[in-house]
């Protein structure tokens, strides 16, 4: 994704970055995404369960809190640190990846299976959450 997008010097992508990923490319991402884990990952799997969650472009706390709950990122009402995703076709967390990185301020990437952050945690903040309301709500997945 840096590079179809021009940001392999930066390490990160922007929520304009996104807007503006190019659709062929998005779309084949995610059927890959999908067919390889048998439907239960991929980035229109995310966008069906944050729809159907009442998920919208408009950011909606309530509805992303519980996108990260049905998914696994977040559990006890807790987001959970990134060593303890669990980064494997066994989760019984459907959508559970991609997952996207946010680190100082900027979102590092977005980590696939047998992917790994650099840094090795995250933390949750604006920026992700721009990015992925604004990835679920592209029209094209």
């Amino acid at each position: 994704m840096l590079k179809v997008a021009g940001r392999e010097e930066e390490g990160w992508l922007r929520v304009e970055d996104i807007e503006k990923f190019p659709c062929s490319d998005l779309r084949t991402i995610d059927e890959l995404s999908v067919k390889y884990s048998d439907g239960k990952f991929g980035f229109s799997v995310q966008k069906k369960i944050y729809q159907s969650l009442g998920g919208t472009k408009e950011y909606d706390q309530k509805a992303y809190r519980s996108f990260g709950d049905k998914v696994g990122w977040r559990q006890g009402g807790k987001w959970l640190s990134y060593s303890n995703l669990t980064f494997s076709l066994d989760t019984h967390f459907v959508g559970h990846l991609p997952f996207g990185t946010h680190l100082f301020g900027r979102t590092v990437g977005v980590v696939f299976l047998g992917g790994r952050s650099s840094s090795g945690w995250w933390v949750f903040g604006k920026v992700v959450v721009r990015f992925f309301v604004s990835l679920l709500s592209r029209r094209d997945l």
